[in-house]
């Protein structure tokens, strides 16, 4: 490299060695352009801000797409100007097959000015770029249908929307760039936060340091660790969450105390030719439309400069051939008049006279090699000189007609593409930050909310419960205490509204992305940590609302001594975070049941004594979040409302299931309906082998499969189709065979998605 510095320092820039080195430091490394101009060898510094070797260690060369910058730039394509010292000369402005300006942005400033313009991807700049010779006219929204927004080397999260487009429409404006962080599943039960791209310039150890900072400074009060695991070519920075952080939460506080959420200031000024005198260049702040113009504009200049060279060398070459071609058709007078000649001035005025010959056709057959008098060579010169022909017809073509020129200028920018186009690597967020839904950076997957009855909560992918025949024992779904089972578990879309009822008959609501996502065997974390609850206070139900489910209908709830209520789901739009009262219960009561209804449909409540009525909800008028309800079914003592579901037709089947892990499917239509308030019919025979009902659920036509789990933890997932269908009063048959002292703790209905199981 210190061969190179001397060389421009000698040659172009005699201003001091550190500044070119540390440019051609700058062109090496790839966290910095997003096609480096230059392939380093040795140490050329770090994302960490290390500073690079001394010259005298490293080693440096052009890449390949620097050399498409200087392409042709030996065919008289740009103009050249004296250097500084009037020894040499230097271009005034490159060839450039791309818009180096836009491809790897630059960062500058000067006397009373400064220019900031952002990295784009290659792919996208030809495609706009294509797309701008196509059509003259295109507009700026045109343009960016193609170029999405800047490409940075180091990837990250660009917010643009308005600003964004601001920033392209004017060429001055301001766009947010978010790390790629992910919250994952740690050891005991923790989260860590990982970041796996950083926004564009922002150094690594200064950020590491500033979280440090903020942990010390108790600004950030649950970080329990931080390391730097990142490797050669590949960013991992672990942050280290307490046990009772909320991920999600702890990683908004970084993104606005830290540079893990930075701005780019867009300031596009660039140097643009003024008149006829290519040397006079004007700064002006130029929008992307303007930049894609003046870069069209120059490569027709490059392209016909280009053209009228090669056209005059292939004249110049066919004229030289056209006197060869002369000479060996006379080859024995042109020998003749040359051995006649006393001087080489003499013989080529005789030549000239003789056969018509120009002065420079003369002195090249003069010059010709007697091997050229073979058979073979003349051939060889009658072809060369057909080829050239068709060349010089084809430049004095393209030369005619401009839009061959552009012809020529679109088939080399796609040849650019297809040798050095990449996948993008930043993604782009069509929307200012902090006005964009978290949605869009969630993929949308079917996922199993589950909640324990110790209030352990988390949130697992569908796919992870292998499917079993009846009778199976199952695998281990969640690492759980004791005393500890799991009580909800609840399918739904990572993009659904839940709303999390407890037993104190409050409800909350959260996306079901906002749940944290957890592996198979996970504890979870504390419900308390994403909903502000009470002491004492537990989920006990979930309602998974679609996406895009309207206000309409109603939620109709049970309670565990069988007080029923009717509200409206339009009551449950606004939920403050500290919750909403759902309804108001007796001292020993809890809310457990809620269903969504479109309030015309039969229900049926069933209790542990095997017991089930089955009455309208119209004998049920809608009430006020407040009201406490009105009587569903009367109980015997000891009995309890297990519980409560929806009909939603008369060939509706109901799954039963007892706590020893006996279960059977049986006719709705074997449950007449009664007035509310009765202590309704047998639903199953309950005896010590079934133990008591734990639940009795409706199922949907398309409802194929069930997830069942026991309170040791073991979770099984049953073909409903493997499930017999029997009467009334039966007692079921063994579908989850347990331990002695396990017995079944809850069940989900899986529906059918429409696609085939893997």
């Amino acid at each position: 490299s210190a061969q190179i510095v001397g060389e421009v320092m000698g040659k172009y820039h005699p201003h001091g060695d550190s500044s070119i080195y540390d440019a051609m430091v700058r062109m090496a490394q790839d966290w910095v352009g997003r096609y480096p101009l230059v392939q380093g060898q040795g140490n050329f510094g770090s994302m960490d801000g290390d500073p690079p070797a001394a010259m005298r260690y490293t080693e440096a060369r052009m890449t390949r797409v620097s050399e498409a910058l200087l392409a042709d730039i030996d065919k008289e394509t740009v103009d050249f100007r004296d250097t500084y010292d009037a020894t040499h000369r230097e271009p005034v402005v490159l060839p450039a097959k791309l818009p180096n300006l836009l491809l790897n942005g630059q960062v500058g400033i000067a006397v009373g000015m400064a220019t900031n313009i952002p990295t784009h991807n290659l792919g996208e700049i030809v495609d706009a770029t294509v797309a701008l010779i196509d059509n003259p006219e295109a507009t700026l929204d045109d343009l960016m249908k193609h170029i999405k927004g800047p490409d940075f080397p180091t990837g990250a999260v660009v917010y643009g929307g308005a600003p964004m487009r601001q920033a392209y429409a004017t060429g001055r404006g301001s766009v947010t760039i978010r790390a790629v962080a992910n919250i994952e599943e740690a050891k005991r039960g923790r989260h860590q936060i990982v970041v796996t791209e950083m926004p564009y310039g922002v150094n690594k150890a200064t950020l590491i340091e500033k979280i440090a900072d903020l942990v010390h400074d108790k600004k950030l009060t649950t970080i329990s660790d931080l390391r730097d695991e990142s490797a050669r070519g590949s960013v991992r920075v672990v942050i280290e969450l307490k046990k009772d952080a909320y991920p999600k939460k702890v990683l908004n506080q970084l993104y606005k105390l830290t540079a893990l959420q930075t701005n780019f200031h867009y300031n596009m000024l660039a140097l643009v030719e003024t008149g006829t005198n290519p040397v006079a260049l004007q700064p002006r702040v130029l929008g992307l439309h303007d930049i894609l113009h003046e870069f069209i504009k120059h490569r027709q200049k490059v392209v016909r400069r280009r053209t009228e060279y090669e056209l005059r060398k292939a004249k110049e070459r066919a004229h030289i051939l056209e006197g060869y071609k002369i000479a060996l058709d006379h080859i024995d007078e042109v020998i003749r008049t040359i051995r006649a000649s006393k001087t080489q001035d003499e013989a080529e005025k005789a030549l000239i006279e003789k056969f018509g010959l120009s002065i420079i056709q003369a002195k090249a057959i003069l010059a010709m090699q007697l091997r050229r008098l073979t058979g073979l060579e003349r051939e060889a010169i009658e072809n060369e000189l057909a080829e050239l022909r068709k060349k010089i017809a084809y430049f004095e073509k393209v030369l005619a007609d401009e839009n061959e020129i552009l012809r020529i200028i679109k088939e080399e920018l796609l040849e650019i593409k297809e040798k050095y186009g990449d996948e993008r690597r930043s993604k782009i967020i069509n929307t200012e930050v902090g006005k964009f839904s978290d949605e869009e950076l969630i993929p949308e997957e079917d996922t199993v909310v589950l909640v324990t009855t110790e209030n352990y909560i988390k949130r697992t992918l569908a796919s992870d419960y292998r499917r079993q025949n009846r009778g199976g024992k199952g695998k281990r779904g969640m690492t759980t205490k004791e005393e500890d089972v799991i009580d909800q578990l609840v399918p739904a879309s990572t993009h659904d509204w839940l709303l999390f009822f407890t037993n104190k008959g409050r409800v909350f609501r959260l996306k079901a992305y906002e749940v944290p996502a957890a592996s198979l065997a996970a504890k979870g974390v504390a419900a308390v940590n994403l909903l502000q609850l009470q002491p004492e206070e537990k989920i006990t139900s979930i309602i998974n609302l679609a996406k895009d489910a309207g206000s309409d209908g109603y939620l109709f709830m049970a309670t565990t001594k069988g007080t029923v209520k009717k509200t409206a789901v339009s009551d449950y739009a606004n939920i403050r975070t500290n919750g909403l009262i759902a309804i108001n219960l007796d001292d020993g009561d809890e809310l457990r049941w809620i269903k969504q209804t479109d309030g015309k449909s039969d229900v049926i409540i069933s209790t542990s004594a095997g017991q089930a009525v089955r009455f309208n909800e119209e004998e049920c008028r809608p009430m006020g979040r407040a009201a406490r309800g009105v009587r569903g079914v009367r109980l015997r003592p000891n009995d309890s409302v297990v519980g409560m579901d929806v009909v939603a037709s008369a060939d509706q089947t109901l799954l039963v299931l007892s706590a020893n892990g006996y279960g059977k499917i049986t006719k709705v239509a074997n449950f007449p309906s009664h007035k509310r308030g009765g202590v309704g019919i047998k639903a199953a025979t309950v005896t010590a082998k079934t133990g008591p009902i734990v639940t009795v659920q409706t199922l949907e036509s398309d409802a194929v499969e069930a997830i069942i789990i026991s309170q040791g933890g073991q979770t099984i997932r049953v073909g409903l189709g493997d499930i017999p269908t029997l009467g009334r009063t039966t007692q079921g048959v063994r579908v989850m065979r347990l331990s002695d002292d396990d017995s079944v703790s809850s069940i989900g209905i899986m529906r059918d998605s429409g696609e085939d199981e893997g």
